[in-house]
């Protein structure tokens, strides 16, 4: 999901496939004809020619997410995601929007734990131009007290909206917090009032000024164009840009293991029914054991016929929804699993009913139709998105963000393909059953406790 200059706190998806190959006979991707290159101010740039493509996609991908935002000023990488749409030395305010959709095209931008990513899609012979504003804003973005009141507003609406608003909005923005114990992936992505009502002018040119640079970014362009026409371009207007000679800072922490599980009850108000999460310690995005947790995710929670819906929603009535989803990033992962109980139903009994059904996928034979249904729906997915020039960026750019390398993208499906059931069931045993859980009951604050 990404929302219109906007929050990304979903993993990646797997990359697409080819549309004319069947899932049942298996998958042999050609290599992508994909160039990867730094310039001499460290700019990665990896172009992927699409022949016969009308379109382009330009992105780029900073190297500055959630997890780098300074101590106490949380949301900081997510309110400089809205400041770049912002005026340059060159370009007045929203200039993305016109030189995008006022020629067909779109822009976008979302930050995630990781990363921050902008990006463009417009018809082929505006390549330059996109090429030239993204080099602009990368060194000439003004910064200024009004641009950065207006936008921490903006920034604070959306926080509102999308977890105050929500019933459950609260909950699942404090899944991370109570999932990691040290890595700042523990703090919310999108921010807190509090640290952003503290945040200064000089605290957010100081954080442009650390991590906005060539050198931690990279450059994608996918579509219709030529390789050589691409190179020339882009050391036009990219190779006169300087990186600042202090070092870029990086999250060195690693996340201990948990040794023992806890128990939290949380409380907000207008919780019209109680809801359970469990989570548990998960691996990083890059790590052997994440495309068969990713093949248990669907079978647990994608779709009305997958088995939390299938048992706790239709067949027992004790939730009115339920999920799973392994939420695997650069250094480390968290497992969730939740359920929002059904009227008249005790979060003991949905706790207890969840904790059976992942149970059951670690421990009892999966049929071979089922397992075969799920895959191809992830193929599926995965092919649709290998079929726009946005879709192929994409799955480079998520290759680089977790294995750090873009032709990681074909390697990933044939890992895909090759889960089986007994690696399901291996890693639901490995990071399910044979480690500590976080159990989460969340229900209606009284009133007097609301009202604070």
């Amino acid at each position: 999901m990404i929302a219109r200059r906007g929050l990304l706190q979903a993993t990646a998806a797997l990359p697409a496939l080819p549309a004319a190959v069947r899932a049942a006979d298996g998958v042999a991707l050609p290599p992508l004809p994909l160039s990867d290159k730094r310039l001499a101010n460290g700019l990665r740039v990896v172009g992927l020619p699409m022949p016969g493509a009308g379109t382009v996609a330009v992105q780029v991908w900073y190297r500055v997410g959630g997890k780098d935002d300074p101590p106490g000023r949380s949301g900081f990488a997510h309110l400089f995601e809205h400041l770049m749409f912002k005026r340059t030395a060159r370009l007045p305010d929203e200039a993305f929007d016109r030189l995008t959709e006022d020629v067909g095209g779109s822009n976008n931008a979302f930050t995630a734990a990781d990363v921050t990513v902008y990006t463009n899609d417009v018809p082929a012979n505006h390549l330059e131009r996109l090429l030239w504003a993204e080099a602009e804003r990368m060194q000439n973005l003004r910064v200024d007290a009004g641009n950065f009141a207006s936008e921490r507003d903006v920034v604070k609406e959306e926080l509102r909206e999308r977890v105050e608003a929500d019933p459950y909005g609260r909950l699942f923005e404090a899944l991370p917090g109570l999932a990691y114990q040290r890595h700042p992936y523990r703090r919310p992505v999108i921010g807190r009032i509090e640290d952003l009502d503290a945040a200064t002018l000089a605290d957010v040119q100081r954080f442009h000024a650390t991590f906005y640079r060539p050198d931690n970014a990279v450059l994608i362009v996918a579509g219709g164009f030529d390789p050589a026409d691409l190179d020339r371009l882009v050391d036009r207007h990219f190779s006169t840009l300087t990186a600042p000679k202090t070092p870029i800072p990086r999250v060195t922490v690693t996340e201990p293991r948990r040794t023992e599980g806890r128990r939290v009850n949380l409380r907000a108000p207008i919780v019209p029914l109680p809801a359970v999460a469990l989570l548990w310690q998960g691996p990083r995005a890059g790590a052997a054991d994440a495309p068969a947790l990713q093949v248990a995710s669907a079978l647990l929670s994608q779709g009305d016929s997958a088995r939390l819906a299938e048992t706790l929603v239709f067949r027992d009535q004790l939730a009115q929804s339920a999920g799973f989803w392994a939420d695997l990033n650069a250094d480390a992962g968290m497992l969730a699993a939740y359920a929002v109980a059904a009227g008249g139903r005790t979060p003991d009994a949905v706790e207890k009913a969840l904790h059976a059904e992942l149970k059951r996928l670690a421990t009892q034979p999966i049929g071979g139709a089922e397992l075969d249904k799920v895959r191809t729906q992830l193929l599926t997915a995965v092919v649709a998105g290998r079929q726009s020039p946005a879709g192929v960026a994409d799955a480079a750019g998520w290759a680089i963000v977790n294995h750090g390398d873009p032709r990681e993208a074909e390697a990933e499906v044939a890992r895909l393909q090759a889960v089986t059931a007994a690696d399901v069931q291996r890693v639901m045993r490995r990071h399910v059953l044979e480690r500590p859980v976080v159990a989460v009951h969340y229900s209606a604050a009284t009133a007097k406790k609301a009202a604070r």
